[in-house]
């Protein structure tokens, strides 16, 4: 973190990633209501997986830059060769933390990635069966699967060594169940997490006026200093509690599309076409990763300073940590769950 903050200090904001997160597939097996990118409903239109050596290559260029690897989708477990992936990631490429994220579906079927992860997220909002079967859009059988699944790997966690971690999306629609779901994890040993529904970057207005909303972050904090594991710094809570303005540093954790496209600075402004962001830099055609991100630079300039919509922990966490380090330390001094896993580095999006 060091190297950035003396980037900081001389107002250059492009800086150096912690964490690469590689989208493994645009393919996805269940249809959130909220998501926005993905979801079965839209396979036709997203991208599909490269063969297994052509990831590998990605991941590879990706290891030139950081240690620090979060596979996500889409669904992951839809990739025909997820195993190989997770599994080389780990002791071939020697990312020194491996973290996926999952709708949990598949789990039951792809086992044997649990040995090569150090941390394994899985997309939960409500432990009620049918509510959650109707959020993701399909019948009441998957959810139930999902919930077993999620009930099994917590029990194997001592035995794999990775932490299971259960992130949740705050919709007002789920808040009324948000208790349940935090004493689900509790009684099973899991660690949870949460973010605000994005509407096109933006908190959900619904939430942004809401005292229901604005009461459970408030006891998260007051659950979080009594001991409960709840993944989330006091900075992140804070300014979730009032959707308060926060400096962001997407260079922290950049993206890869399934194609080995570059999002920079981050998807938002990639995505906007306002000149400010791109993917023009794809992994399968450059040398090694300081390449990519020197084109990335040049291309594009320094990510602007006056980006304040986005509120999810994947973009919010790391910013708040690398302009804060001395709240990262107080997390690791004081609360348990921070001492886990790495707050810095934590971004499930």
């Amino acid at each position: 973190m060091l190297p950035n903050l003396v980037k900081l200090a001389r107002s250059d904001r492009h800086l150096d990633p912690r964490v690469a997160i590689y989208y493994v597939t645009g393919q996805c097996n269940l249809n959130c209501i909220y998501c926005e990118d993905f979801g079965a409903r839209r396979n036709g239109n997203n991208q599909r997986p490269l063969p297994l050596e052509q990831v590998m290559h990605i991941l590879g260029i990706i290891r030139g830059g950081m240690d620090a690897l979060f596979l996500t989708g889409g669904e992951p477990f839809t990739h025909p060769d997820i195993d190989s992936i997770v599994l080389r990631a780990k002791t071939e490429l020697q990312f020194k933390e491996l973290t996926l994220i999952t709708n949990g579906s598949l789990l039951h079927l792809h086992e044997v990635v649990l040995q090569g992860l150090d941390r394994l997220v899985i997309s939960l909002d409500c432990t009620d069966p049918l509510p959650w079967s109707k959020i993701i859009g399909m019948p009441l059988p998957t959810a139930q699967t999902i919930l077993s699944n999620i009930r099994k790997y917590a029990a194997l966690q001592s035995k794999y060594g990775y932490r299971m971690i259960i992130n949740t999306v705050l919709t007002p629609e789920v808040l009324p169940a948000a208790p349940s779901l935090l004493e689900f994890c509790f009684e099973n040993q899991l660690l949870v997490s949460f973010s605000p529904q994005a509407v096109n970057n933006w908190p959900r207005y619904e939430l942004a006026v809401s005292t229901e909303y604005s009461n459970f972050i408030h006891e998260l904090l007051l659950l979080k200093q009594k001991g409960a594991p709840i993944l989330g710094s006091d900075a992140y809570l804070q300014t979730l509690c009032a959707f308060q303005p926060y400096d962001c540093y997407p260079a922290l954790a950049p993206r890869i599309y399934p194609d080995g496209d570059l999002s920079y600075p981050c998807r938002p402004l990639e995505k906007a076409g306002n000149g400010q962001g791109g993917r023009d830099v794809n992994m399968l055609h450059v040398q090694d990763w300081a390449t990519a991100w020197k084109l990335a630079r040049q291309t594009y300039g320094q990510p602007p300073r006056s980006c304040h919509s986005c509120f999810q922990q994947c973009y919010a966490e790391p910013s708040l940590m690398q302009a804060q380090p001395l709240a990262l330390l107080h997390e690791w001094l004081r609360y348990p769950a921070s001492r886990e896993t790495n707050l810095s580095t934590y971004t499930p999006g």
